[in-house]
C-alpha cells in the first residue's frame, strides 16, 4: 500500500550487501547517476542538458549492468509518505497530487520514475522522499500558529528538507562516536547553496528548519531564510512589487547574493579578508543565523552529543565554523581544528564534527533495506 509505515532510517542496518541499486537524481535539465553494489560505489555520472529524459536514462542504461533495484530521489512526499515507497501506481499519483508543493522538482523527478519503469520493467523502483526523514517531527515543533481550518485545507505544516542528508550525516556521526544512532542527539547542519538545520532526537528528526518550502530558516546561497511575513505585504503594497518578483527576489536575489552580490561562500570568505564591508556583514549574518539555530536546537534537545557540519560550506569552510560556534564554551561547545572527522578538543561535553554528506549512498542503503 502507497505510504505503508516501515522502521525508520535510523532502525535500518546500513551492512545491506549485494543490492546493486541505480541511483538516479532526475532535474528538469540534468540527471545525477551512481551504481552501488552494498555500500560500494561502483559508477556515476551526470547526463546535462536533458531535454528527453528517456534519452538520458538510455545513454545510462548503457553503461551499466545487472541492476537489482532503482532508487529515485523525490524531493516531496508530503505528509503521506514517511519512509522510501516501492514504486506503483498508486504511488506516482500520490506524487502527482503533492506538484503543488513542489513544482520545480517532483515533475521531473517523476519524468524520471516513467521512463526508468519502462525501460525497466521488473526492475522493483523505490521512490526515497527528502521530506520522509521529518515525518517524526512532533506537531509543537511542526505546526505554524495560524488558522488551523485553513492550514488543514491546504497542507500547511512544516514538512522540511534535505532529510535524506540529515537522516544519513546524523547516523555517521553516531558511528564516528561510537554510539548507537538511537542514543544520540545530534544538530546537523547541512550548509550548501541551501542549508537547513536539524535537531535529531535518539536518531529522529525532532525539529528542522526548513518549513512548508526550502525557503525558510537558515541565510542560503540565494534565498533568504527566516524573514518577517508582513516585508512580504509591504514591498506589495507600499513598493508596488508583483507578489511573483517578490518570490523571485526572496529564493533567487536574496541571502549571500542580496547582501553581497556572491552566492558562492568561497568568493565571499575572499572578499572578506580583503576588507570588503559588504561580504564582511555578509558573513557574519549568516554565521549569526546558524548560532541562533544551534542554541533554539540545543534548548529543545535539552542534551547535545554532537554538532555535526556538512555540505559544500559545512565540510569545507573553516571559518564558518569557528564563527557558528564562537561563545558557546558554556554550553561545552568549542572547535579546536580545521579538517573532517571530529574537530573539537578530546573530552569536550559537545563533540563538534565535519561529516561529507553522501545523498545518493543513502537512497541506495534505503532502497536496499525496503527490498530486504
Amino acid at each position: 500500500m502507497a505510504g505503508e509505515s516501515r522502521p525508520p532510517a535510523w532502525a535500518w542496518s546500513v551492512k545491506v550487501n549485494h543490492v546493486r541499486v541505480l541511483v538516479l537524481n532526475c532535474g528538469s535539465s540534468s540527471v545525477k547517476w551512481r551504481l552501488f553494489d552494498g555500500e560500494a560505489a561502483l559508477a556515476g555520472g551526470l547526463v546535462e542538458r536533458v531535454t528527453d529524459h528517456t534519452t538520458a536514462l538510455r545513454q545510462i542504461l548503457g553503461e551499466v549492468t545487472d541492476v537489482q533495484a532503482v532508487g529515485h530521489r523525490m524531493v516531496h512526499g508530503g505528509l503521506r509518505f514517511s519512509a522510501p515507497a516501492l514504486i506503483d501506481d498508486e504511488v506516482v499519483a500520490a506524487v502527482t497530487e503533492l506538484i503543488p508543493l513542489a513544482p520545480l522538482h517532483n515533475p521531473p523527478n517523476l519524468a524520471g520514475v516513467k521512463v526508468a519503469r519502462e525501460l525497466m520493467p521488473g526492475i522493483p523502483q523505490v521512490a526515497v522522499f527528502d521530506t520522509a526523514f521529518h515525518r517524526t517531527i512532533p506537531p509543537v515543533n511542526a505546526t505554524y500558529a495560524i488558522d488551523a481550518a485553513t492550514a488543514a485545507e491546504h497542507g500547511i505544516v512544516r514538512y522540511g528538507f534535505h532529510g535524506t542528508s540529515h537522516a544519513y550525516v546524523s547516523r555517521k556521526t553516531a558511528a564516528l562516536l561510537g554510539k548507537d544512532p538511537a542514543h544520540v542527539n545530534v544538530i546537523t547542519l547541512h550548509l550548501g547553496n541551501g542549508a537547513s538545520a536539524c535537531a535529531v532526537k535518539g536518531g529522529r528528526s525532532f525539529a528542522t528548519s526548513m518549513g512548508l518550502s526550502p525557503l525558510e530558516g537558515l541565510v542560503m546561497g540565494t534565498r533568504s531564510g527566516d524573514i518577517d511575513p508582513a516585508i512580504v505585504f509591504h514591498l506589495h503594497r507600499v513598493a508596488g512589487m508583483p507578489l511573483d518578483a517578490i518570490e523571485t527576489m526572496l529564493n533567487r536575489q536574496s541571502g549571500l547574493r542580496g547582501l553581497c552580490g556572491d552566492n558562492d561562500m568561497r568568493e565571499v570568505l575572499k572578499r572578506r579578508e580583503f576588507g570588503d564591508a559588504s561580504a564582511a556583514l555578509a558573513f557574519d549574518v549568516y554565521t549569526a543565523r546558524i548560532k541562533q539555530y544551534v542554541g533554539a536546537y540545543y534548548a529543545l534537545l535539552g542534551r547535545v552529543d554532537a554538532i555535526t557540519f556538512t555540505a559544500g560550506v559545512g565540510e569545507n569552510a573553516h571559518e564558518v565554523r569557528v564563527a557558528a560556534l564562537s561563545g558557546l564554551d558554556r554550553l561545552g561547545v568549542s572547535v579546536e581544528r580545521d579538517g573532517k572527522g571530529v574537530i573539537s578538543p578530546p573530552g569536550a561535553a559537545v563533540a563538534v564534527c565535519v561529516v561529507p554528506t553522501d545523498e545518493e549512498q543513502e537512497i541506495a542503503t534505503q532502497t536496499a533495506a525496503l527490498l530486504a
